[in-house]
């Protein structure tokens, strides 16, 4: 069976940790994808339900732009416990 290249832009620190883990389990990236794309196509799906990282969510972006606004004018500051005045 002849193979391809796929080409993946990921960021160095995400691909690190995915290699640490992989190996782990006595795999490596390649395998993986491999794996990924062999139950999509068997599957017609993804092999997982993809789910919405709850840090975008718009509450918490609400939340995020008023604690700037916020920090920025000098209102409701206070000093994180693990930070020594």
């Amino acid at each position: 069976m002849a193979s391809t290249h796929i080409h993946v832009r990921i960021d160095q620190n995400t691909k690190s940790q995915a290699q640490q883990i992989l190996a782990d389990m006595g795999l490596d990236i390649s395998t993986a994808i491999n794996m990924f794309i062999k139950q999509l196509v068997r599957n017609q799906s993804f092999p997982f339900l993809p789910t919405a990282d709850p840090f975008y969510s718009e509450s918490n972006m609400a939340y995020l732009l008023q604690a700037k606004e916020d920090a920025e004018n000098g209102r409701n500051m206070s000093v994180h416990d693990l930070i020594e005045e």
